[in-house]
């Protein structure tokens, strides 16, 4: 005659053998875990190592290692480009210049396009209305060009008149006919013509 047994009770070896499971789920999640945080904190720097230089369109070296043996660009290696958002303004709207810079050589190369080497000039006949380098900072701003790399910025002129030193209250450009050009390491572009009203 066998044993009889409370209601609801099992061997003692059903016991024994769940905490065995559930101790080996326990382990395998631990082993697991570690894996994974190994595998991510072992990864980025290969990710990096494999992304391709000159992928986007402008660069910006951040390290004496990024530019070393780089020249700087030729006058002859640098493209400009000066377009105006429209070619009459009316009253108390703000003109918008958009300079494109590229390297037309066939080698990478440093330039300094930061805005006090960088100039927007606008005239009205033999008058200097203004330039973008009058109230400019000394900061630089070294791009480095892949061949065929384009940098894209745009300038924007409040319609008031400057001089060099960027004395204050100047008064404001009368409605009129005026040209843009863009000045950039002994390179300019050809003059931008557009109207205030």
């Amino acid at each position: 005659m066998g044993v009889l047994r409370p209601e609801g009770s099992l061997p003692a070896r059903v016991y024994w053998v769940r905490r065995a499971v559930v101790l080996l789920v326990l382990v395998l999640v631990v082993v697991l875990a570690f894996l994974g945080v190994r595998a991510l904190l072992g990864g980025g720097g290969d990710d990096d190592a494999a992304t391709p230089a000159g992928g986007s369109t402008q660069q910006e070296p951040t390290s004496e290692e990024t530019t070393e043996g780089t020249p700087v660009c030729e006058p002859g290696a640098v493209g400009l480009e000066l377009a105006a958002d429209a070619t009459t303004y009316a009253a108390g709207v703000l003109p918008t210049f958009t300079i494109r810079i590229t390297n037309t050589g066939d080698v990478d190369c440093l330039l300094d396009a930061g805005d006090a080497q960088r100039q927007v000039l606008i005239t009205s006949g033999s008058d200097r209305i203004w330039a973008s380098t009058d109230c400019a900072t000394g900061e630089t701003l070294q791009l480095l060009l892949a061949p065929g790399q384009v940098d894209e910025r745009q300038v924007q002129w409040d319609r008031t008149r400057s001089v060099e030193g960027c004395a204050p209250d100047q008064p404001a450009a009368q409605p009129g006919t005026y040209q843009a050009v863009l000045a950039l390491g002994g390179v300019s572009t050809a003059p931008v013509v557009f109207g205030l009203e």
